[in-house]
């Protein structure tokens, strides 16, 4: 659990969403104490948050009194999915990639300085990742997250990663905004970018960037597989695919699709 205080100041709203962040982030399970070590909010103020958030049936509390997100959010999850426009003009593209590797296809968008997974095609493979739709990762160190990055002006991209506390998850993880400039100009250059076992061990993909003509909707798609099943020639082999999924998503992308964020 994160000890870093998550401070929402716009109102009411904001201060519920601080709580919803933190419980759906946490990667432990989160009581009460938890929250008001990781929030900064008033007690009395955090408890009616709570309170608020337990009766609308966005939180649930477990037999061991920690939180986690209500069923109602399975409600707004499935029509935000449903109604996306850019995975269902993806969808087709994604799983015709899928059908030629073999390997697991993500579809992302940026949001600030992370990726947003939108869809995912499993792999046909006994080994699997353990990615989930709706989870963000870092942009700075994912195959998607460069990948959207190299559509970007190198002063956009400077001021997403300006805040960003760059965690080496890895010995190959970028570990500045002047890394993954360079990096970028690699990836404008050729159309693709990598993940070298950056985010995960053992784990590497190859992406190439998917966005509106506008830059309204940012991000990228990829082929993800284990480093022992897929060595860094195959991966390479798909570079060109890869290009060709996005160029076709692309193409029946509209000029503006939404607000950027």
């Amino acid at each position: 659990m994160a000890s870093t205080k998550i401070d929402h100041d716009t109102g009411t709203l904001g201060k519920a969403v601080a709580v919803l962040e933190a419980i759906a982030v946490s990667d432990t399970p989160m009581r009460f104490r938890d929250l008001t070590n990781c929030i900064d909010q008033p007690r009395g103020t955090l408890h009616r948050q709570v309170s608020n958030l337990l009766e609308e049936g966005l939180l649930e509390i477990n037999a061991d009194q920690s939180y986690s997100l209500g069923f109602r959010f399975l409600k707004f999850a499935a029509r935000a999915w449903s109604s996306n426009g850019f995975r269902e003009i993806a969808e087709p593209h994604l799983k015709a990639l899928h059908e030629l590797t073999g390997e697991t296809i993500h579809l992302g968008i940026l949001k600030g300085a992370e990726v947003i997974y939108l869809d995912k095609v499993e792999s046909r493979q006994a080994v699997r990742m353990h990615s989930q739709v709706g989870n963000s990762s870092p942009c700075y160190c994912t195959g998607v997250g460069k990948a959207g990055l190299s559509a970007l002006p190198n002063a956009e991209i400077i001021a997403r990663l300006s805040d960003v506390n760059f965690n080496q998850f890895t010995s190959t993880t970028l570990t500045s905004p002047q890394a993954v400039l360079s990096e970028i100009d690699e990836i404008r250059a050729s159309g693709n970018a990598y993940d070298r076992e950056e985010h995960e061990p053992g784990i590497h993909c190859i992406a190439a960037p998917v966005f509106t003509e506008d830059r309204s909707v940012v991000g990228g798609l990829s082929v993800t597989a284990p480093c022992y099943r897929v060595p860094v020639e195959k991966l390479e082999a798909w570079a060109a695919d890869v290009r060709n999924a996005a160029k076709a998503i692309m193409e029946e992308l509209p000029i503006k699709m939404g607000p950027r964020a």
